[in-house]
């Protein structure tokens, strides 16, 4: 099985006097879905926690595919119930408010997760209100900023190689976009327990990948990987059927019965039915904001078996810019914006 150095865990952060929150705060908002343009600051009240949820305050918010596609008006846009919205899953921050004085943490605590948009506000904003189960303690070995890159990514990631695929000793696994936000993490997650993973990406991304635990990395601009992989156990598709037909391309590398794994499953709502036809087992898969997961996660990112690459930091002020650049499709990693100071 390959596994890198492990490091020592840090020590827990321990939490810092934290003072009331304001009556407003920034956020980039949109009044209407559109272009990056619909992105702007603006100020907007501050939530207030009820029951079991945190207030926290955010320093670091990663920015996702789904946020471009809310953005658009494709995405998770039809539950936005009003607007202005802020947009935004992932955040790093600090506690401001918990449920309860011996909650586990307490104010002051460095924190990552996941907000539940458009339930409620996003984490493009100075404040989120968020489930306490759905979070956990901040990486000691990560700031603010490279944490923000990992909980949706990574946890997407977790769902798919580990608790989907059961990723082990000896598998072999097919990843498309390795080098992207749940790529990167996908594939390590699979080297680490032992698959052999073969990742498809860029040729500027081929020698990182390999250093991520990639053993083969096919350039997917010039090299058919249907021409030379054959026989895998799972395939994880985070392209889909809308770019040259990975998808249905991805069915005839299988072995029989072998596990088909589509996440932007909007690009192919007959994927079962190919997959049927093809005597392969396919599922989709939605990510759950877990937190214990998350803490699982942290721990290996503090021992160093596990890395989040960040591509771009951004300004709050500049979301329209960070989701540009995002739209662009050359992204390595994770683009983050800073929100405010530690």
């Amino acid at each position: 099985m390959r596994f890198r150095p492990l490091r020592p865990a840090p020590a827990a952060e321990t939490p810092a006097p934290v003072a009331d929150p304001p009556e407003t705060m920034r956020a980039a908002v949109i009044d209407e879905t559109g272009t990056p343009a619909a992105l702007h600051e603006a100020t907007v009240p501050v939530p207030s926690p009820v029951l079991s949820e945190l207030l926290v305050r955010v320093v670091a918010a990663g920015i996702n595919p789904i946020d471009a596609k809310t953005r658009s008006g494709k995405g998770v846009a039809a539950a936005i119930t009003d607007f202005p919205s802020a947009l935004g899953f992932d955040f790093s921050g600090i506690v401001v408010r918990s449920p309860y004085e011996s909650h586990p943490l307490a104010p002051g605590t460095p924190v990552f997760g996941m907000v539940p948009f458009p339930r409620t506000g996003g984490s493009y904003a100075e404040y989120v209100v968020v489930p306490s189960q759905s979070v956990a303690r901040k990486p000691s070995a990560l700031s603010h900023v490279e944490a923000a890159g990992v909980p949706l990514a990574a946890l997407t990631a977790w769902g798919l190689v580990v608790e989907t695929a059961h990723a082990h000793e000896g598998q072999r696994m097919l990843i498309h976009a390795g080098s992207g936000g749940v790529g990167h993490f996908a594939v390590q997650f699979a080297a680490y327990f032992g698959a052999h993973v073969t990742a498809t990406g860029s040729a500027r991304n081929a020698s990182w990948l390999r250093e991520l635990g990639a053993s083969v990395v096919l350039d997917h601009t010039t090299t058919r990987f249907e021409d030379v992989v054959a026989d895998v156990d799972v395939v994880i598709d985070l392209v889909g059927n809308v770019h040259d037909r990975t998808g249905e391309r991805s069915l005839t590398v299988l072995r029989p019965g072998g596990l088909y794994v589509l996440v932007p499953t909007g690009s192919w709502p007959e994927y079962s039915e190919a997959a049927d036809a093809a005597g392969v087992r396919a599922t989709s898969f939605k990510v759950i904001p877990d937190g214990g997961a998350l803490a699982t996660i942290a721990r290996l990112l503090d021992s160093g078996a596990i890395q989040v690459y960040i591509d771009r930091v951004f300004e709050l002020a500049d979301a329209a810019a960070a989701h540009t650049e995002l739209e662009q499709g050359h992204t390595r990693g994770k683009i983050v914006l800073r929100v405010s100071d530690d």
